[in-house]
């Protein structure tokens, strides 16, 4: 059995991720507030792995948690890019006529702006996590309200589904990333084609030092897949890059990270490991 911390409830995308990355095997959910707690869980109990969402295709990077894998060293053992698809969901036997408040978190709110305009006067107010925010409506018998959320929270907390597919772009997908320590890992990626991988690094404030490492990239046949700098805090107008790229050839890829070395201050590889599929719905 597979024991995975998510950020969120029973019901949340990250569950949902986790449990189609894990698809055939027993999968316990351990929900945490945080991100970071999803790393504190991981600390108390060195068998629990962890899944975190790293960008969305509307809503872009989540900074924050490029941070979070570089602080605490936990190696990547994959990708998994989940379609997100927004319901409207509230206690049995109200209409869509009857809802007053509209809660759940910033984002999925953000990523339903259409359908909200099509409700005004309903109040929005934002929410710690979609799943736990169908649940407060179940628990706390809240007439009046609904949650966006996933269909699965809206089954877990007995909740009546008033609209689906709610999202303003039907191509709405996060990308997570499942990590742990490296005997985890290591179980993980056994018997997988490796052909993707993440690193950091830090450069010399010089002209074109960017550029020179990119350059090095290209000779190799790396495809650059993403590339986010973030300040070094602390350093004054000093960037750090978070670079993900795939590869055919693992060899040349390990070639690329000696021949970038003498250009770069600073070099940590996050993971490798097989690259996720974009699901076509």
């Amino acid at each position: 059995m597979k024991r995975v911390a998510i950020q969120g409830g029973n019901g949340a995308y990250h569950g949902i991720a986790a449990e189609n990355f894990f698809a055939g095997e027993e999968v316990e959910i351990i929900p945490c507030i945080t991100f970071r707690d999803i790393f504190t869980a991981i600390k108390k109990d060195p068998n629990v792995i962890g899944i975190m969402a790293i960008e969305n295709t509307i809503a872009g990077s989540l900074l924050q948690n490029y941070e979070l894998l570089k602080e605490y060293k936990l190696p990547i053992a994959g990708e998994f890019k989940l379609r997100i698809s927004h319901c409207l969901a509230a206690l049995p036997g109200q209409t869509i006529h009857h809802i007053k408040e509209i809660q759940s978190h910033p984002i999925a709110l953000m990523q339903c702006n259409d359908f909200l305009y099509t409700l005004p006067g309903v109040k929005i107010v934002e929410h710690e996590d979609t799943a736990l925010a169908a649940r407060d409506i179940a628990v706390k018998n809240l007439v009046g309200n609904a949650a966006i959320c996933s269909t699965r929270a809206a089954e877990i907390y007995g909740l009546e589904i008033l609209a689906t597919k709610i999202e303003t772009n039907k191509r709405n997908f996060t990308r997570f990333l499942i990590f742990g320590n490296q005997w985890m890992v290591d179980e993980i990626l056994k018997d997988e084609v490796i052909n993707k991988a993440s690193i950091v690094f830090t450069l010399p404030h010089t002209e074109g030092s960017l550029s020179k490492v990119l350059s090095v990239f290209s000779f190799y046949g790396i495809n650059l897949t993403k590339i986010q700098s973030l300040p070094i805090i602390g350093r004054e107008w000093e960037y750090q890059f978070y670079v993900d790229f795939d590869f055919a050839d693992h060899e040349r890829y390990k070639q690329s990270l000696i021949a970038i070395k003498p250009l770069i201050n600073e070099l940590r590889t996050l993971g490798e490991y097989p690259e996720g599929q974009t699901p076509k719905e």
